[in-house]
Order: structure tokens, then sequence, then C-alpha cells
């Protein structure tokens, strides 16, 4: 790959490598007219996002992972709730659970009515079809040319019957195609993961186009500043192999750092609001009261329970020469628990009557986790129930004027009421999952994890109420 020159302008500069940047740097050098580079903060890559079943050493990486956390508030019970955000070619899409989920066609409906024109489903659907390629479904809703590779994970065995069971016992119907139509129900869940290799957006997009000779990719190059000239954003500063260096775009400037990093590049660069940029001493450039706001994400509470059938869970199967086998099953046939996403077993359901779709989700795990993302010595099952849409709103600023400085994010989980109901009403749905009739003989008692670490579960006993 060539490496940036600082006395080169090039037609767009991206910055940031990610689930979008990836792409977008991909499309534009597509044609061969334009000279493209992209700035990537983190490596190249990194050996634990070859094996799918790796992400569970990405997820506190620092290699490969920003390690960011929340502000402590009062729905996290005063901790730090980690927030993990990929720093590498792919970004989060090279370190994620690879649970490959759409949003429901309801919503982008919804939105196209509220004046989003271009983003109803029918609008958007082409799109979903033309990233990837996947050989299940309706022709109607699933594209089968694309870049990302789809799959359905492997998951089968007594205790993915006894949830299908529990799941139909609660109203739900088996719904495969939950990319499709409609997702209420549930499903072993799709992953973007295939012949044991992960499909990030830096595999998917851009290793077929490194080669190109109007592409240059330029990694561990940490954006400091947007360049203007005047309101116009011409070019960026940044930081690689110790020194400071400049791109300029003769057309474009694009950032795509993501839901953290965008902002606040923005507002080291003078684009935000005013109070929040004098504070840290940064000229006021361009007053913009949006930037760093409307935060919002899933609160997801984590349940767990013991199974007290032998040789139903992988804290069973994985045990002495089981491990041994998986790694041998990998090696020789790509298949197996190594090439499993997160949270392989989905539902999705109403949390009340009345809706039109579902608004809650949840998943099973066939193994026992701790806090730190390892297998427990435990045989057990870990659930998680969570809102689809939630209300509650936060933001993410910076707390310095150093780019190197993590920005100061807050969630403002559960303080919509709303957002309270919801997820009370997910967590006791998921209960009922566990204590089905069809589970008798596999769940013994709720486990909860030691308050006292962190990254662990809110308790769910306080949320029962």
């Amino acid at each position: 790959m060539p490496v940036a020159d600082v006395a080169n302008t090039y037609d767009y500069v991206v910055i940031g490598a990610g689930s979008a940047g990836a792409v977008m740097a991909t499309r534009l050098s597509e044609s061969g007219r334009y000279r493209v580079l992209v700035l990537e903060a983190g490596a190249p890559d990194n050996l634990w996002t070859r094996i799918p079943v790796g992400f569970a050493r990405l997820i506190e990486n620092p290699a490969a992972n920003w390690l960011y956390s929340a502000e402590p508030e009062e729905a996290s019970a005063g901790r730090r709730m980690p927030v993990p955000r990929g720093k590498l070619l792919g970004g989060s899409s090279a370190i994620n659970g690879m649970v490959y989920v759409r949003g429901q066609a309801q919503d982008f409906d919804h939105w196209a009515q509220l004046g989003n024109r271009g983003w109803s489903y029918e609008q958007v659907l082409p799109y979903f079809k033309k990233l990837e390629n996947f050989d299940g479904g309706d022709d109607a809703y699933r594209g089968r040319k694309g870049p990302v590779k789809v799959r359905v994970n492997e998951e089968s065995g007594p205790l993915v019957d006894a949830l299908f069971a529990a799941f139909k016992r609660i109203g739900l119907k088996a719904n495969p195609n939950y990319n499709g139509p409609t997702q209420d129900g549930y499903a072993i869940a799709e992953t973007n993961n295939s012949n044991g290799r992960r499909n990030s957006t830096a595999r998917s997009y851009l290793d077929p186009a490194k080669s190109r000779s109007n592409l240059t990719i330029q990694t561990r190059a940490m954006a400091q500043q947007l360049i203007f000239d005047g309101l116009r954003c011409t070019g960026v500063r940044y930081t690689a192999d110790s020194a400071q260096m400049e791109a300029h775009a003769a057309r474009e400037v694009i950032v795509s750092g993501g839901s953290i990093n965008s902002p606040q590049l923005l507002e080291l660069s003078g684009v935000g609001q005013p109070e929040v940029l004098r504070e840290q001493g940064i000229e006021v450039r361009h007053a913009l009261a949006g930037v760093g706001e409307n935060l919002r994400d899933h609160y997801s509470p984590r349940l767990k329970w013991g199974i007290t059938r032998k040789g139903v869970t992988y804290n069973d199967r994985l045990r002495g020469f089981g491990l041994v086998r998986e790694g041998l099953k990998y090696v020789l046939s790509r298949r197996g628990f190594l090439t499993m996403s997160a949270s392989p077993i989905r539902g999705y359901a109403k949390s009340r009557e009345g809706l039109a779709t579902a608004d809650i989700g949840m998943a099973f795990m066939a193994f026992l986790s701790t806090p730190r993302y390892s297998l427990a010595r435990e045989a057990g099952m870990t659930g998680i129930a969570h809102q689809l849409r939630p209300e509650s709103q936060g933001s993410i600023h910076i707390r310095a004027s150093d780019p190197t400085a993590p920005p100061a994010i807050r969630f403002n989980f559960l303080s919509a009421e709303l957002d309270r109901q919801t997820t009370i009403a997910a967590v006791k749905i998921a209960r009922e999952v566990a204590q089905a009739p069809s589970l008798d003989g596999f769940t013994g008692a709720e486990l909860m994890d030691d308050p006292s670490e962190d990254g662990s579960a809110v308790p769910a006993s306080s949320l029962d109420s």
C-alpha cells in the first residue's frame, strides 16, 4: 500500500476506516477517477479478528479497541460502563459479535413519514441487498452477490430445542428470515462470517481494493484537527510515526470516525456548542448545537442461569479434549464453536399489547461467561434482554483539547420512563423463557455477577419490580 505524502492533495480524504469509512473509501476509489486517502488511527489488523469467536479477546484489547467507558450514572449503579470501539482497519466491524441484524422495515418507514426522504424501507432495501452475499431467504429481500458474506450460525442441540419451545410457549413464531419483511419471532442468528473468517468491512471492502493505485490507506494515523478555509473543510492535521502531517482534499473531507470519534474531532476543530469549546480553550469556528448530542444506545441487562444437565453447554463441551476437538474442527473444516457469533439464539417480542412490531430483543447463549468475557468454570446459560427503541438521550463531548484524551460519554440510560418500563418487561419475558416447562431439567438457579467487578451485569433482581 502506498504511504501518504504530505505534499499531495487528494480528491477525497476519509478520516476513519471503520464500518462506514472503509466502504466510503472503497466506493469513492472504484472508478479510478479520484485519488482517495483513508486515515485510520489503529493498526492494519489483529490476529484475533480473523477467528470469529476471537471477539472475546478483542473486547478489552487495547491493541484493537479504544476501550472507552461511560461516565458513572444512576442506571449503572455508579459504575463506568465499558464502551468498546474498534481501533483498526474495519473499526468496530472488526471486533464486534458479528450478529447480522437489519433494522425493522417499519422503523425506516416511520423515519420517512417524519420527513426523512429517501429513508423508507423500500428505498434502503436495494442497498441492504447490494452489500450482502446470502444464500437463504427470499430473493425479494436478500442479496446474493454483495461483498459481505452472511450465513446462519450452526448452533443446535437439546438446549437450543428447549429454548425454541419456550419462545413458542410465550407466543413467538419461528422466523428464520428475520432480516426479511418482519423481525418478530425467534431464530438462530445470521452472522457476517464465512469459511471460518470474520467478514469485517476491512476484509469485505478494503482488502479487494487496497492494490488500487488511486487508493492510499494509512494506518496508525491519528487525526488531530480539521483544516478550514473559512467555513469549508479542506483537510486534516494528523500524527503518524510521531510526525505532524497534513492531508488536503480538493473535493471533500469525510469524517467517518463513528459515533464517538466523529463528534470528538469536530469539537477539537472548533465545530460544536460554543460553551463546550470555550471551556476547553478552543476557538469557535462554527457554532453547531447538535454536535455530540442525542446519543442513544441499548441498555442490555445480562442474565445468567446455572444449567444442571451435563454436556449441553459449551462450559462442559469445551473442557479437556473437548477444546482440542473444537480446535481441530476449526483447523480442518472451519466449522464449530470457534466460528460462532455472539448471542446466536435470538428472539424479538412485544412488551405489551397494541404494538405493531416487536420492541424488545432477547438473546441466549449456551454457555456461562464471566464479567471478563471468558467461559466460566460452572455450566450455565447467558441471556440478554433489551429495548429496541430507547428514548433516553445522552451526549458525547470533549473533556480536554488533547486529541488523545477520551471524551466524556453520558448515555443517561433509563432516564425516560418508557425505557424503564420496557426494560423491566424485557427482563421479565426473558425470565419467562428461561423458566418455561421445556427447560425443566436444564435450568437451575438464576445467577448474578459480583457487583464489585467492572463490566458485570446489573443484578437481575433489581429490575424485577
